[in-house]
């Protein structure tokens, strides 16, 4: 066995043998010099036995080259004919078993020994079920008003998801099916937006939403201004009286460093439970809301009007609106002589009603005999009378400033029939109690005149009926004690005088008793926002626990509220008085099946659809498609008629009525 070392010894030997070879070769042979050159023109060059030289007119150096170099590319084009017939010869087999195993299933299925959904089956591999219902009417609005693009324009990202992507989601969630942050996800999961927005529901997570809202919390106020300021321009509504309330949403959970959420009284809440307040202004025409605000749960009714009306002067110059023919509807808990004195100061007019705390208003209230607001009926919006109203003159005072506004003193007849009834029944109770007294004389804590006295006090006292009525223990003449009681005909007098009275107020001398009387009761707008927020949107119990997330959640509730009011206006100017949650009701079965199948395509088809589905959505269709047209364009078109709804859907949908609608 040799060596590794030996061997490299040995060749390192055999190359350097070689190596002097060649060198004593080269130095044997020189070439001849040219004597007619000159010295320093003559060069040696060592010159090698082996070079062989070629002359151009000898010939091509290497004859056989060409034959050769014509034999490979002979071969190379033979061996790919032959790779093109082999595979040609594969799809030909290929097509003919596949014609042979279709041959075979259809006679299969000629014999029915094989179903169509045995082989349906067999190519599928996965079949889902996504909700579509009323998603598109309500995603095409979302983006007439550009909400996605308005979200990422003040909240831009370099996520995957973008926050405008989020808010979208949160707000069709509010409409559709609301639920908790945590089961959004699982919602989105069984709709079409997976495939609508190109992105898996799993990154709709509660973590990335409570990201959003605490990225939006900061530049609520813009977006929320730009919203409505495109929804004022492609709607073209009519903000000429808006209406202004306040509501209370419960809380959840303890909120010990915040700001928004605190105890106190709002009706219709628990006092136990804490609170968040918000102040909401929205049009008469179809209760479109402008603008709100988060307040603390302790805020009265009265601090929150005069930082309403700084809102809404901001919002009315951003939109170009003039603010003198604006008219600001509240009820009687958002006016006193203070705020009477402001909307002058501000240029703004007003219209609420005003309760009698001050003793001049009061004596407006009596000072009319009843039996002259029969000269004075006023109708409600069926033409009916019940009510009636005397025009008189209010006067103001504060810090030395003194204003006369127009004033209307209303006697409503259903009021005063249903104060004097709710009188009769305190009173009965009122009675009953004093019963009770007086079988329980002679038994302990009972037995003397004072004792008596004393509790029949008490009951007078707990009642709010107490003071229309006297009660009195006496001694009879057999020495026993005995209790009376009667009504103080004075008092109560004095108290009808008032029932069914209230005030109502303006500063604006245009308007007549009966345009504030109709006015006043339209205000009732508002209310159905907040019943809308509550009951559909679900808005309450609000489970977050930050001031941030708790103000970007409730601007979430409005866009979703805003979209809610505005397609149940537009469904009421084509003909169809339905509400939006009737709608999203009719359309909610409607269902995209998806169906993958082994190859991996993809097959998608819709439920079947009634007649009145059909038609419906052939008419929301037309909506849309006018809604994303311009207001410009419609003119330019030719297109001044609205969109009306087709006969055999307002035969067939259109018999609700305005009852139950609401």
């Amino acid at each position: 066995m040799v060596s590794i070392p030996k061997t490299r010894r040995m060749y390192a030997v055999v190359w350097l043998g070689w190596f002097l070879a060649l060198l004593l070769l080269a130095c044997a042979y020189q070439l001849p010099m040219d004597p007619v050159n000159s010295v320093a023109d003559q060069v040696v060059l060592p010159v090698l036995g082996s070079v062989v030289t070629h002359e151009p007119d000898q010939g091509a150096p290497f004859p056989w080259l060409s034959r050769a170099r014509w034999r490979k590319w002979a071969w190379l084009h033979y061996q790919a004919a032959c790779r093109v017939y082999a595979r040609l010869r594969w799809a030909a087999r290929l097509t003919y078993y596949r014609a042979v195993w279709a041959a075979g299933v259809a006679r299969l299925l000629l014999t029915g020994a094989v179903t169509m959904a045995v082989i349906v089956d067999t190519l599928t591999r996965a079949q889902l079920r996504r909700q579509l219902g009323a998603l598109p009417v309500l995603y095409a609005l979302l983006e007439v008003l550009h909400v996605r693009e308005i979200v990422n324009r003040y909240c831009p990202t370099e996520a995957q998801v973008d926050h405008g992507a989020v808010v979208v989601v949160l707000v069709l969630n509010r409409l559709m099916a609301p639920r908790a942050l945590v089961r959004v996800a699982d919602w989105v999961a069984q709709t079409v937006l997976t495939q609508t927005l190109n992105i898996p529901a799993d990154k709709f997570n509660d973590d990335r939403l409570g990201r959003t809202l605490d990225a939006i919390a900061s530049h609520e106020r813009e977006i929320w201004l730009e919203i409505v300021n495109a929804a004022l321009l492609q709607f073209d509504i009519d903000v000429s009286f808006i209406f202004y309330d306040l509501t209370a949403f419960v809380m959840q959970g303890e909120f010990k460093d915040s700001d928004k959420v605190d105890y106190g009284f709002a009706h219709n809440t628990p006092s136990d439970k804490q609170k968040v307040k918000e102040g909401l202004s929205v049009s008469s025409d179809g209760n479109v809301p402008l603008d709100y605000a988060a307040l603390s749960g302790r805020t009265a009714d009265l601090a929150t009007v005069q930082a309403n009306m700084e809102r809404l002067c901001h919002l009315l110059q951003r939109c170009g609106y003039p603010i003198d023919q604006v008219v600001i509807l509240g009820d009687r808990g958002t006016l006193n002589d203070e705020i009477a004195v402001k909307y002058d100061e501000k240029g703004l007019k007003y219209l609420a009603g005003l309760k009698a705390h001050k003793k001049e208003h009061a004596d407006l209230l009596k000072a009319v005999p009843e039996v002259q607001f029969a000269a004075h009926p006023l109708t409600d919006k069926r033409g009916r009378y019940g009510h009636y109203g005397l025009p008189c003159v209010i006067t103001f005072q504060h810090e030395g400033k003194t204003v006369t506004h127009r004033g209307v003193i209303l006697l409503s007849g259903p009021m005063r029939h249903a104060v004097r009834q709710g009188r009769a029944q305190q009173l009965c109770a009122l009675r009953d109690e004093l019963t009770a007294v007086r079988t329980k004389i002679g038994k302990k804590r009972c037995r003397s005149v004072k004792e008596v006295q004393a509790r029949a006090e008490t009951c007078l006292r707990h009642s709010s009926v107490g003071d229309l009525m006297r009660a009195e223990a006496y001694t009879t003449v057999e020495g026993g004690v005995d209790l009376r009681w009667w009504i103080d005909t004075d008092a109560l007098w004095h108290a009808m005088q008032t029932d069914g009275r209230y005030l109502l107020a303006t500063n604006d001398w245009t308007l007549t008793p009966s345009r504030m009387f109709e006015l006043y009761r339209a205000k009732d707008g508002v209310e159905k926002c907040f019943r809308i927020s509550k009951q559909v949107l679900r808005v309450r119990p609000i489970f977050v626990h930050s001031d941030e997330r708790i103000e970007a959640l409730l601007l979430i509730n409005l866009l979703a509220l805003l979209v809610y009011n505005l397609l149940e206006r537009e469904l009421r100017q084509r003909g169809l008085p339905w509400t939006t949650r009737r709608l999203i009701e009719q359309l909610e079965n409607l269902t995209v099946i998806e169906t993958h199948c082994w190859d991996g395509s993809v097959v998608c088809r819709l439920t079947p659809v009634s007649d009145e589905q059909r038609q419906l959505i052939a008419f929301l269709s037309a909506l849309v498609a006018d809604l994303r047209l311009p207001r410009f364009r419609l003119a330019l078109t030719g297109l001044s008629e609205p969109l009306i709804l087709p006969a055999p859907l307002a035969t067939t949908l259109g018999q609700a009525t305005l009852a139950e609608i609401a």
